[in-house]
């Protein structure tokens, strides 16, 4: 079952945004950028596959921080490239003959590349991502079932199909609209996740909350101990046992949250539904971003994203 979920949520996000690009493409009559797009597509599946095996033979795959590092940078350079289309795109929605022009002349020019990024960017992200998850179970569970990670991208492949049939039947104008909103969405939760592992990985430092530490010795025995109070900006607090540098992270880490919406581990370590890292949550943090426990800069992050890319594209789709 962890594979079917696995697969149809990684395959999903990346047909979604693989969807609308085919569909705004085709609507737009950018036959030449549409071959660019499945180019991107085809490279990305070959070269996460590829480079999947290469890091498992060769530095044993990603692990710890160098996973984080590698996540963090796909994500915010999709991010960077997401955002680009989408202003593209708020320049060149009118359905007038000077939207077809425009978008024969980009097929000529570096539109199309940054077709052939986004749909590559897309696509090896969840390519990697699935490997490595799938990668994952193996290891816990001592073997995959094909058949259910197989089941997961098939029905993966319906939803997203059925999405974009029905969408060549929406004006034009309410699909740039509709989908602009969804993908602003979907590249600040990319810019926000980004963020996320970068500070995971240590490369951002934890800008808020507080952490003292303070040396308690035991009447009886005289031995001395760490105990770490970390604070949280909405007063919160709690103590940890200093034993490792590893425990002083997980309380500066602790400390930087804000508020945590994340219901609490199933009785068999597993997660609730509903968990950022269930298989609602995470489907939601895979397309948008969703933390259940963000940081500070996080929030802040996002907001950013938001409000800028909005601003952005509602002063184009004004002036055209």
């Amino acid at each position: 079952m962890a594979e079917l979920i696995i697969v149809f949520r990684e395959v999903f996000e990346a047909t979604l945004i693989i969807g609308i690009l085919y569909t705004y493409l085709n609507k737009s009559g950018n036959s030449q950028s549409i071959k660019m797009m499945w180019s991107g597509v085809i490279a990305a599946i070959v070269l996460s596959i590829a480079g999947s095996f290469i890091f498992q033979i060769v530095i044993g795959g990603f692990t710890g921080q160098a996973e984080k590092l590698f996540e963090g940078i796909v994500m915010i350079v999709a991010s960077a490239v997401l955002s680009t289309m989408i202003i593209w795109m708020s320049k060149n929605q009118n359905i007038s003959e000077d939207l077809k022009s425009k978008a024969a002349e980009s097929a000529s020019t570096k539109f199309s590349y940054g077709i052939f990024s986004l749909a590559f960017i897309s696509v090896f992200r969840e390519g990697i991502e699935t490997i490595l998850f799938l990668y994952g179970v193996m290891i816990s569970q001592g073997g995959v079932s094909i058949l259910s990670s197989l089941i997961g991208a098939i029905i993966a492949l319906i939803v997203s199909y059925g999405i974009f049939i029905q969408g060549r039947k929406v004006p034009i104008k309410k699909f740039f609209n509709v989908t602009s909103t969804l993908l602003i969405f979907v590249a600040a939760g990319m810019m926000t996740y980004g963020v996320h592992e970068l500070e995971s990985a240590k490369v951002i430092p934890y800008f808020s909350g507080e952490v003292t530490v303070e040396k308690i010795i035991n009447d009886e025995d005289k031995t001395e101990k760490e105990i770490a109070t970390a604070t949280r900006i909405n007063g919160q607090s709690k103590t940890f046992e200093i034993l490792s540098e590893k425990d002083l992270a997980k309380a500066k880490k602790w400390s930087s949250r804000i508020w945590d919406l994340n219901p609490k581990k199933n009785e068999d370590g597993s997660y609730p539904m509903f968990h950022d890292k269930g298989s609602v949550g995470g489907l939601i943090k895979g397309l948008f971003g969703y933390n259940g426990d963000p940081s500070l800069i996080e929030v802040i992050v996002w907001l950013i994203s938001v409000i800028g890319l909005f601003g952005l594209w509602k002063r184009n789709s004004v002036q055209n």
